[in-house]
């Protein structure tokens, strides 16, 4: 299906009629054309505590749940279900919207109680999908953080978050602000093939350059490395991501937990049918002969032979082409002095 990540709609196990099985596949069949719908929703917080220790921040914001980036690969397919939808095409064609964001993170962060640490945006799913260039709530989200000077964490790999360089750089002076572009391939076609609605590579590079260029601290996320599909190309993407301007850079190995993998596998078989068994096999040799790991220091990386093969590779790229990384350190004595004068939480809105 074109213009798709996945191929199928995998059961939610929380639904209470199951759809008609496909071929003798735990999974319903996919129309032949599916249009994006957006629906609202209304929650009661925007912020989460994060409680993995593989994840740098302490907590995490997500104005949309759903993603219509499509990417075959993300982790985040497996909280659709939650919301009584499938994690395969519902995932990327259900895309619901938390309106409210805005106003529930200026009473966060309004509260006595809070004590400011930095904030993920998103941790889940991409902030900048296409739908933020209508509905507006990551800017406003950023409005606010920057009312209060509060502390963030951008991650994307969308060439939307250009229309707010003027908020993040203002906010990059004061060290509350700092940026990850995920970038996990050079090959276009490639990237069509796993990340169908994201933006091209050289847009991509572009954003980094610009960023960069506004002062703004960026990180490149080359992720996830999929063992047998992109992983030949660690050297040449770290060198075009320091070329463009990125102070430092990480990686993430794939891995396939709950029902991402199915469709993993499905998409896999269908686009690459003459690689597809080496690329599962070396996905598994990395996660303990499993396609899922979920163990913690462990999973993001992998272990055995191959996964030291990656490890060994992203090492010499980093001492190659970027051999004085920055490490980034946000300030957080900014939050207070934003807080006092702020006497009503009408003003915030």
């Amino acid at each position: 299906m074109k213009g798709r990540g996945a191929q199928i709609n995998t059961d939610n196990p929380f639904a209470k009629h199951r759809p008609a099985r496909h071929r003798d596949l735990n999974f319903s069949a996919p129309p032949t054309e599916i249009k994006t719908e957006y629906l609202e929703t209304h929650p009661k917080t925007i912020i989460n505590k994060v409680e993995s220790q593989d994840i740098g921040l302490e907590y995490s914001m997500n104005p949309y749940q759903g993603c219509e980036h499509g990417c075959v690969y993300c982790y985040a397919r497996n909280t659709h279900p939650y919301w009584g939808y499938s994690a395969g095409l519902d995932f990327e064609s259900r895309i619901l919207i938390k309106r409210d964001a805005p106003q529930l993170l200026a009473k966060k962060l309004a509260s006595p109680k809070w004590i400011p640490a930095p904030i993920m945006l998103s941790g889940n799913t991409d902030c900048y999908q296409p739908i933020e260039a209508r509905m507006k709530l990551t800017r406003q989200l950023l409005e606010v953080l920057e009312r209060f000077q509060h502390p963030v964490g951008i991650i994307t790999k969308s060439a939307l978050i250009l229309r707010d360089i003027d908020i993040i750089s203002r906010m990059a002076q004061k060290q509350l602000v700092s940026v990850a572009v995920s970038i996990n391939t050079l090959d276009d076609e490639l990237r069509r093939q796993l990340e169908p609605r994201t933006a091209t590579i050289s847009r991509r590079l572009q954003v980094i350059k610009e960023l960069s260029e506004a002062g703004i601290h960026v990180h490149a996320m080359l992720a996830p490395i999929i063992p047998g599909l992109n992983d030949h190309e660690i050297m040449d993407l770290m060198g075009a991501v320091a070329s463009a301007g990125a102070r430092n850079a990480g990686y993430i190995t794939v891995r396939l937990n709950g029902d991402v993998g199915p469709i993993f596998i499905d998409w896999v078989k269908k686009k690459y049918k003459d690689r597809a068994d080496r690329i599962l096999n070396r996905i598994m040799d990395i996660h303990g002969g499993q396609l899922n790991d979920s163990r913690p220091g462990i999973r993001m990386k992998g272990e055995g032979k191959y996964a030291e093969m990656i490890a060994a590779q992203f090492q010499l790229a980093l001492k190659r082409h970027l051999p004085d990384v920055s490490r980034f350190e946000y300030d957080l004595s900014h939050y207070e002095k934003a807080r006092k004068p702020q006497t009503s939480l009408l003003d915030l809105i």
